[in-house]
Order: C-alpha cells, then structure tokens, then sequence
C-alpha cells in the first residue's frame, strides 16, 4: 500500500506547477496592463514555485534518464490524446460549450504531435543515437509544434506564421 505521503508529494508537485503557470499568465497581464512591478513579482514567484515543483520531483525519483523520460514523455501525451480529451470534447460539445470544445479540440490534436516527436526522439536513442538538434516553432494559438520552419498556415488552427514562437 503506497504511503500517504507519496500521493501528498504528487499532489503537491501538480498544486506547484499549476501555480507557476498561473502566476507566469498573471505576469503577461499584468506587463500588458502597465504594472511591469506587479509582473516581476509574479515572474519571481512563479521561479520559485517551479524550484519547489522539482525537489518534489527529486524526492519522487520522478526524473529518469533521457531514455526513460522520453518513454514518461510519450506515454503522457498518448494517454492525453486517447483517453483524457477526448471524452472533455465529448462533454464541452454535450454542454454547447463551444469555447471548451476549441481548446480541448487543440490540444488533442497537438498532443499526437507531441507523441510523434517524442517517439522518434526515444527510437533515436534506443538505437544509441543523439538526436538530431532542430529548431522547433511553437504556436500561440494552439500549441502545434514543427520543426525547421513555420508553416505559412498552421495545420491545426489556421493561424498564420507569425503567431508561432521560435524555440531554439
């Protein structure tokens, strides 16, 4: 029987990730609105809920090697791509929410990107390779991602290539 305070430690680690994404949207508002102080704090804040998301992590043995985080990586976003979103569409669409079934819709579809992009990286080094760096574009709208270059339209969403982020 797992102890009490293993499943504190992963409910801790999700409270703190989701404050560090709270607080990072927080802080494009608050730049947005004039507030750049305000914007700082929250920026400050949201680092340090992410150190303590990862000494969570850390105490969990939750960070394997490249290898195995890879494999964690592509079972997550498969598991979200069969099983999690698509009954919260099915729902969003029962409700007439139409701004919900959006969303979910979006990043269902990108979450099979996500799992390509994943499973070639894990095959890549099962075979004792080291994958090929690339430059990734991300977009903004939906969170489709590509690699090379920015398509003139994105597949998923329809935005054009200015609305994806260059990750190097």
């Amino acid at each position: 029987m797992p102890y009490e305070t293993d499943g504190n430690l992963q409910h801790a680690f999700g409270g703190e990730s989701m404050a560090n994404r709270r607080y990072t949207f927080f802080a494009e508002k608050a730049d947005k609105e004039g507030y750049p102080g305000v914007a700082r704090l929250f920026r400050a804040v949201a680092e340090a809920e992410t150190v303590h998301a990862r000494n969570h992590m850390l105490v969990m043995d939750a960070i394997g090697n490249t290898r195995e985080n890879l494999l964690a990586a592509s079972i997550g976003e498969h598991q979200e791509f069969t099983r999690m979103y698509p009954p919260f569409i099915e729902k969003a669409q029962e409700e007439r929410n139409a701004r919900a079934e959006k969303t979910f819709d979006y990043a269902n579809s990108v979450e099979k990107v996500h799992h390509a992009l994943y499973e070639a990286a894990l095959q890549a080094v099962k075979e004792g390779k080291n994958p090929e760096e690339k430059t990734y574009f991300v977009c903004q709208v939906c969170g489709n991602t590509v690699t090379g270059a920015a398509p003139d339209k994105c597949p998923i969403c329809g935005a054009g290539a200015n609305a994806f982020k260059k990750v190097e």
